[in-house]
């Protein structure tokens, strides 16, 4: 395949992962400050955001870090956030999976939202691109988001290194959560799941730091599938 092909694929991709840098800057700017509200030095807030690159899973693990929770508590509740990507990288394998070693790696430390969401679509609307072509275009939209989300979450942390604590950014994480959630609210399944879930962790509060937020999630797991299944058996 000509060299050119896989350009003009990437430079598609590229076009594609642009709008969300609207999303990207501030996001990773807000967890930077977070991260240093909570106790981080600048140094540790970027080891966290280059070696995980999953906001949510971040937030997360920064919460109960503040709350003094276990590590493995911590652990497993950021692998519960992300169980998402393993579903995107199963659904990326009949496309992606003959790809080089070197290049199915980079495309799974890369396999954020954003990059999932666009080369999904386009894979399925161009069923005829080769694996080259995939690659290039997944890079391709990967290209704007990565390195803005580093460069944001440093400057976050540079900033909030020097807030005043009298400022009380605390309440910036859980604001993250409510713009987060809020968007996800559309199905009944959805709905039921964030009902529970709430109502757990209110139940749960007096458990030791962590525990309550696992099990809560649990919860609305089990009521999540348990309301799809039936919605399905009803339709």
């Amino acid at each position: 395949m000509p060299a050119s092909t896989a350009k003009s694929n990437f430079w598609a991709g590229f076009t594609q992962g642009l709008p969300f840098i609207f999303v990207i800057a501030p996001f990773g700017a807000l967890f930077g400050v977070v991260g240093t509200e909570a106790g981080l030095d600048i140094p540790q807030v970027m080891a966290f955001t280059v070696l995980v690159i999953a906001g949510a899973a971040q937030f997360t693990a920064v919460q109960l870090m503040t709350d003094n929770a276990p590590v493995i508590l911590i652990l497993a509740a950021a692998l519960m956030v992300n169980l998402r990507m393993a579903m995107y990288s199963a659904a990326l394998v009949p496309y992606l999976g003959a790809a080089p070693l070197w290049q199915r790696a980079l495309v799974a430390y890369l396999n954020v939202d954003q990059c999932y969401a666009c080369a999904a679509a386009r894979y399925e609307a161009r069923p005829g691109m080769t694996v080259r072509e995939r690659v290039a275009f997944f890079l391709g939209v990967a290209a704007p988001v990565a390195p803005l989300w580093y460069v944001a979450t440093w400057v976050g942390a540079t900033l909030g290194a020097t807030v005043p604590e009298a400022w009380a950014l605390d309440f910036a994480l859980p604001i993250t959560f409510i713009a987060l959630l809020g968007p996800l609210l559309r199905t009944v399944p959805n709905i039921a799941a964030a009902l529970v879930s709430a109502a757990m962790a209110l139940v749960l509060r007096g458990l030791p730091p962590g525990i309550g937020l696992i099990l809560a999630a649990a919860c609305a797991l089990v009521t999540g599938a348990l309301v799809e299944i039936w919605l399905e058996r009803r339709a």
